[in-house]
Formats: structure tokens, C-alpha cells, sequence
């Protein structure tokens, strides 16, 4: 396995609006429609966080579609931030809720842990 294997990622929904809003709010960005694939079963909704496909990273979106359940249960993912402080700081006023206050991880950096409004956890990690 190559190191940084994650390349992509998609948070699961079950209200798109509110999720969008939700996600805007805190990261102060906004999400972009995309079309889902030509071979998609049933409904199907997709908004992507910016990227850029030539920069190190992964890219990911929010996906609402039947069989796809949010909540908390296996996957987590860190949203890089210059100080988690101040994306932790929208989170309730976003409709969130602080699952876990900015905390030291040592020479690791510092993280947060939050529960967006679909009930799915995001962690937010910084150097600061």
C-alpha cells in the first residue's frame, strides 16, 4: 500500500439541504452538484467539497441515495483546518452537535470530534 492510500470519500445523508447547510456553515465553503453516474439505482443526490484533482489529497462529497444509511458506525473522516478551534466554534450553530472538544494528539497535532446533522462523526485535525 502506498502512504495517504484514502483518495476519496462520501458522507452519507438522509436530508441533503440540511446536510449542505450543515457542512457550508462549518467549513465555510460551498458544495457543488455533481451528476450521479450513468449506472446509479433509484434517487440519487451528490455534492461535492472543493477540490482540485492535481493536489495531494483526497476529494469527497455528501451522497444521499436509498440504501445508503448516515450515523455514527464505521467510517470517520478528518477534515484538515488551520486551528480546529474555529470550525469546532460553527459547529452548534450549524445544527451539529461537539462530540469531543479540541484535544491534544501529541506530536500528531490537535483534533476534534463533532456529529454532523445527518448523525454521522467527523473528525477536525490541525497542527495548531
Amino acid at each position: 500500500m502506498k502512504p495517504n492510500p484514502v483518495v476519496w470519500f462520501e458522507i452519507y445523508v438522509q436530508d441533503m439541504e440540511r446536510a449542505r447547510k450543515f457542512y457550508e456553515a462549518v467549513f465555510q465553503c460551498t458544495l457543488e452538484p455533481l451528476a450521479p453516474p450513468d449506472n446509479a439505482s433509484g434517487d440519487m443526490r451528490m455534492l461535492a467539497f472543493p477540490m482540485e484533482m492535481e493536489r495531494p489529497g483526497a476529494g469527497g462529497m455528501l451522497v444521499q441515495m436509498d440504501g445508503a444509511s448516515s450515523g455514527a458506525g464505521g467510517t470517520m473522516v478528518y477534515f484538515a483546518c488551520k486551528d480546529c478551534a474555529g470550525e469546532q466554534s460553527r459547529v452548534e450553530a450549524a445544527g451539529g452537535q461537539i462530540h469531543r472538544a479540541k484535544f491534544s494528539i501529541g506530536l500528531y497535532g490537535q483534533c476534534a470530534i463533532v456529529q454532523d446533522t445527518e448523525g454521522n462523526m467527523i473528525g477536525l485535525h490541525s497542527m495548531q
